[in-house]
């Protein structure tokens, strides 16, 4: 199993330290407070009301915090390793993330907890969903800094998650700015393919079939895979058919089998490429199988190979956005 698809499958189970983009937050702003001219509010988050800085000068970020506050260029002095994100991020991103500290790593028990005291932290910014904080020692961060869950639930809540993250470290302005540059180009592009897209019904081939189980992995609206090729007007269809909270909501494993029941009814169907431009594992058995050959959308050649599918802020998002435009443009031309 690849790194990439340990992340997603224990994302799945809710129970890896970074797991599924999401909104797990509450809809509450932070709320300031004059407290005596201090300089500290009070934040609402997924672990409570908590007092922060206004301005944070030394900031710790895990999970899904850690793309959305390099990006917005937050004071960072440690985080914990983000290797599915490395191939969305910009030369300059990547460089910071490479510089700085790494005091936890990919899952909760990788938390070290005296590198990120060493690094004193003025608040601690968690990217994880309710269920997981129950792995890591709250109490134990509480006592070095000020900690802040914002956490994930479905994968299309990237956006309001990576808001309140951005706005946690002070940096709610530069966060602004990179969602107006995406939601412009997002717009232009619905623009483009609007007519093309109207018609259509899609299905989505996610990247986390287990070729050793014989299944396939389907996504649906507001998954990984969906949710940003949505911002431009392309129709999932179709819905799980037992939800299982949280990601388990949106996306489903079925047998390779039921791939003309999953997909016989789409108009065209997209698919989930590696960073590298090549189908993974999961995605390849079913390219290759004749039941995949025989379905409605692929004799008609509507099926569009779509990268950088994982994308969790605005900035990495506009990489996705360039895929999509990349793989649509044969729609113009029929």
């Amino acid at each position: 199993m690849s790194v990439r698809q340990h992340w997603r499958l224990t994302v799945a189970a809710t129970v890896a330290l970074v797991a599924v983009t999401g909104c797990g937050s509450s809809d509450a702003d932070t709320t300031a407070t004059s407290d005596g001219g201090s300089g500290t509010r009070v934040f609402s988050a997924d672990n409570g009301d908590i007092t922060i800085p206004v301005d944070p000068k030394r900031v710790v970020a895990t999970g899904y915090a850690v793309p959305a506050l390099i990006e917005a260029d937050a004071a960072l002095v440690g985080i914990s390793t983000w290797k599915r994100g490395l191939p969305m991020m910009t030369e300059q991103d990547r460089a910071t993330y490479d510089r700085l500290a790494k005091v936890a790593g990919e899952m909760a028990a990788e938390t070290n907890y005296e590198a990120i005291a060493a690094a004193k932290p003025d608040v601690i910014v968690i990217g994880v969903p309710k269920p997981v904080l129950a792995d890591i020692d709250m109490k134990r961060l509480e006592s070095i800094a000020p900690v802040v869950a914002i956490g994930p639930g479905l994968p299309d809540g990237w956006r309001e998650v990576s808001r309140k993250q951005a706005d946690a470290a002070g940096r709610a302005a530069h966060f602004q700015t990179t969602k107006e540059a995406y939601e412009k180009k997002a717009g232009e592009l619905k623009e483009k393919y609007g007519s093309a897209l109207t018609s259509l019904k899609f299905g989505h081939l996610g990247a986390y079939g287990e070729v050793a189980k014989g299944n396939f992995h389907r996504e649906f609206a507001k998954s990984w895979g969906t949710n940003i090729s949505q911002d431009i007007g392309v129709n999932y269809y179709g819905a799980v058919k037992e939800k299982a909270g949280g990601a388990l909501d949106v996306t489903e494993y079925p047998a390779l089998e039921e791939l003309p029941e999953s997909f016989g009814e789409a108009d065209a169907i997209t698919y989930t490429l590696e960073a590298d431009g090549t189908p993974g594992e999961g995605v390849k058995q079913v390219l290759d199988s004749a039941l995949w050959k025989s379905l409605p959308a692929v004799k008609a050649g509507r099926v569009f190979p779509l990268a950088y599918t994982e994308a969790a802020t605005y900035e990495s998002a506009l990489r996705t956005l360039e895929a999509i435009d990349t793989a649509f443009a044969p729609l113009l031309t029929r």
